[in-house]
């Protein structure tokens, strides 16, 4: 006889609550998940070989589609890669313009986590603030590079150009709106008592899990762990400017989702800083011709303080090829997209199914790599 309670159910790969291109496979009894299966593969693969096969420019363009929502952190961790191994140092004005370009990436991948959350939910109000106020920065990533989402702005010795006339002021323009639109957000959404009920205590983790699964970012620090890579490396500019490291105690996914909410508030007044102390100067250091550029016999690791947590390159050159003789890209979504989940998600409800994808803010194309 047929168990009419045991369902085999697919969620992705195009669907409100399944952040990206992923399928989540799930076998469930009633509405309570006994097995799960990711399937990735949707998106785009195989670029870490890919990039073994092409030049240290032609790479410029590659990195960046590794993590759609947050772009920039390919080109930041990739270029500081190719600098340690050729010993190049970028100029004081390029690392804080990179460092300001890493922050309002940040912003963005934010707004739009946030969306993919209120989408899961059906605050479907919210949903669409948070991908309407992204676009107005994503304005001036246009004005800067001429492109919304793949900037190919960063390259190895600094970065193509520096900033346009009345750009920065035009950035305080865009802060001081965000932080204006902060507290419509908090009255809908932060304190919606809906949002609370299907967060708060839920897809809670502890030592064990940060531990276990080497977790950092918002992960992280809102299980009370001070893991950010900005404080960590010091690399850019962030020695320059002051901050706190955010953490709260609880570990579950409403204070992921806040300590997400209060690093918006980090990144403005970063930026703010950054702009304060911006200095003068050249933009790049070309160190030689691009095309016929070979590195020397070498490897580097590399991280960056993603969204989501440590977000890190290991490049090797041989010294012979200008390609790189091996990549390999260390994403926080690897984990929490794959084998985290079967820990975490067995024996809840399937409405946890999106609250999980997007508390940890898994992005399918880090895994797709």
């Amino acid at each position: 006889m047929v168990d009419e309670r045991k369902v085999e159910l697919f969620i992705g790969p195009n669907h409100p609550g399944a952040a990206g291109n992923s399928c989540m496979h799930l076998w469930l009894e009633g509405d309570i998940i006994k097995k799960i299966e990711p399937e990735y593969g949707f998106l785009h693969r195989a670029f870490e070989k890919l990039m073994e096969h092409r030049n240290l420019m032609q790479n410029v363009s590659i990195v960046p589609r590794i993590c759609v929502p947050e772009p920039d952190i390919n080109e930041d961790v990739y270029c500081r890669c190719i600098e340690d191994i050729c010993d190049i140092e970028v100029p004081p004005r390029a690392k804080y313009i990179r460092t300001i370009v890493l922050e309002l990436a940040r912003i963005t991948a934010t707004f739009l986590n946030l969306g993919f959350m209120c989408g899961g939910l059906g605050i479907y109000t919210v949903m669409q603030w948070a991908f309407a106020d992204r676009d107005f920065v994503l304005d001036l990533f246009e004005w800067l590079t001429g492109a919304r989402v793949y900037h190919i702005f960063m390259i190895p010795g600094g970065v193509r150009r520096d900033f346009p006339e009345g750009f920065e002021k035009k950035i305080e323009q865009v802060l001081d709106y965000i932080e204006r639109r902060l507290i419509d957000y908090d009255r809908t959404f932060y304190h919606n008592s809906f949002f609370v009920f299907r967060t708060k205590g839920r897809l809670v983790i502890g030592e064990r899990e940060v531990k276990k699964y080497c977790l950092s970012g918002p992960a992280a620090r809102a299980a009370g762990y001070p893991i950010d890579m900005r404080k960590i490396h010091q690399y850019e500019a962030y020695p320059e400017v002051d901050f706190d490291i955010v953490t709260l105690e609880d570990g579950d996914a409403y204070s992921r989702m806040l300590v997400k909410r209060m690093e918006i508030e980090q990144s403005i007044d970063i930026i703010r800083q950054l702009l304060a102390k911006l200095p003068a100067g050249e933009v790049l250091n070309k160190p030689i011709n691009y095309k016929k550029w070979i590195p020397p016999r070498g490897e580097s690791y590399q991280v960056v303080e993603s969204t989501n947590g440590e977000y890190g390159y290991y490049m090797r050159f041989d010294g012979e090829s200008p390609n790189p003789y091996r990549v390999h890209v260390r994403g926080p979504s690897y984990t929490t997209g794959t084998a985290m989940m079967q820990d975490v998600l067995i024996d809840k409800p399937i409405e946890d199914m999106p609250v999980y994808l997007s508390s940890f803010g898994v992005c399918p194309p880090e895994i797709d790599r």
